[in-house]
């Protein structure tokens, strides 16, 4: 094969080990790139690909829940990540761990060794603009790459600290408490609001101040300073008593229409975050507690007691795309439809979320090369509805997503058990996946 079918894969991480895998087993030539260990990055700690830097678990296992769905759908689809995960997996209750040093030590050898991949340890420093690329390089791209993304991109559309509010499913919040409206009631009603009474406000003010916060990695305290413009609201809280409530939770202008004239203590405000009003993002609710106390404290909200978080807050270093912006549900570029991003680099947070990016590159990279039109998984697969979400957010308050049922397709019937319409969920991807494998005859297809 000539230089020019070749595609390049550049970072080792999740993602570019099986995007590069898909391609190789097309029958496609790759040039795969990870710069470890001629120069390292500050979470890492081998030169082994696909290292996983935090947990050792990819999550809950059970096809009805949203990683299980995921992890199955890797699995029919031929998934290396998936294969060596199942082999080197180690008891964990209800969820995939894996032995994390065999795993990667597996995924590196059984790279290496493949004949038509041509695996380099160097940096990349400049995103090439010639032949067919994917990027793959994660949430701590070097700066000299993240430069060129930039150059390439707009520095507009790229980011380099992750400041995310929680977000929950629209169906768990409580709409006899929360009600919908615009503050002074201009324009559209269009947030979902919370409202405080005095005594309901200083009882979540102190459990706030009392909450366990994560503790942050060392490289991640060195832009500790990027904080003050996108304040975690425990450190809002710990400003003063009313600090909140002349911030993202003041009251002015809101009035709830089932009590004229009354105006809330305070106000929570959610804003929607997804085409279909499924997800709510809680604004300025920007955090670094850790997840637990999350789901405590912030259930004590007036309409979230039962509330069901999809995506918990974070505070972290993360460069990331406004894929909204600038990918295609494809996973190309819209401006460089030669040029392929997966990963966390596009917005998709998980372990899992990264090995689907990683298939979905690595099946339209080859698809690309063979001269077959690009494909869009179904959005009614937990990959489809991923990279749906990523192409097609609100672009203004773009930020990563996980997995969760709350991005997928309503059902055509409403089911109220959370249970059996998790496994509606799983039985519709289930089938459309195997119909999609079919329709474009996608490379593997386990029954």
């Amino acid at each position: 094969m000539s230089q020019a079918k070749k595609v390049q894969v550049i970072g080792g991480g999740l993602a570019g080990t099986e995007a590069a895998w898909q391609l190789a087993q097309s029958g496609i030539s790759v040039v795969f790139y990870e710069m470890r260990p001629m120069m390292q990055s500050p979470a890492h700690h081998s030169e082994e690909l696909a290292e996983l830097v935090c947990s050792n678990s990819f999550g809950a296992s059970s096809s009805d829940r949203s990683t299980g769905l995921l992890q199955s759908e890797l699995r029919a689809l031929g998934s290396i990540i998936m294969q060596k995960a199942d082999q080197h997996s180690v008891p964990a209750g209800g969820a995939l761990a894996v032995d994390r040093a065999q795993f990667s030590k597996d995924l590196t050898q059984t790279l290496k060794n493949h004949p038509l991949v041509d695996f380099r340890r160097q940096e990349v420093m400049d995103i090439p603009v010639d032949g067919i690329t994917i990027l793959a390089t994660g949430p701590l791209t070097s700066k000299a790459l993240a430069d060129s993304l930039a150059k390439l991109t707009g520095k507009e559309y790229l980011s380099f600290f992750d400041a995310a509010s929680p977000i929950v499913v629209g169906e768990s919040i409580n709409r006899d408490i929360a009600f919908i409206a615009s503050r002074y009631n201009k324009g559209e009603a269009a947030y979902i609001n919370c409202p405080f009474n005095q005594e309901q406000y200083l009882s979540f003010y102190n459990e706030l101040l009392q909450a366990q916060q994560a503790e942050l990695k060392d490289f991640e305290r060195e832009s500790a300073k990027f904080f003050e413009g996108c304040l975690p609201i425990e450190e809002l809280a710990r400003r003063g008593e009313d600090t909140m409530r002349y911030g993202p939770l003041k009251p002015v202008g809101i009035s709830d229409p089932r009590h004229t004239g009354h105006r809330p203590y305070a106000v929570v405000q959610l804003r929607q975050e997804d085409k279909a009003g499924q997800l709510w993002n809680m604004v300025g609710f920007q955090t670094n507690l850790r997840w637990g106390e999350q789901k405590r404290v912030f259930q004590m909200i007036p309409g979230l007691q039962e509330a069901e978080f999809v995506r918990f807050g974070v505070m972290h270093r993360n460069t990331f795309l406004n894929s909204p912006e600038l990918l295609r549900p494809t996973l190309q570029f819209k401006q460089y439809p030669n040029i392929l991003a997966a990963g966390q680099l596009i917005g998709t947070e998980g372990y899992i979320a990264a090995a689907a990016g990683g298939m979905l590159a690595g099946i339209n990279a080859a698809r690309l090369v063979l001269g077959l039109d690009p494909v869009i998984a179904p959005p009614t697969t937990m990959m489809g509805a991923l990279f749906e979400f990523i192409s097609s957010a609100p672009a203004k308050h773009f930020q990563p997503m996980p997995p969760n049922f709350g991005i997928m397709p309503a059902l055509d019937q409403r089911i109220r058990s959370k249970i059996e319409r998790y496994g509606a969920y799983r039985d519709r991807a289930i089938a459309d996946l195997k119909q999609w494998h079919n329709e474009y005859k996608i490379p593997a297809f386990v029954s």
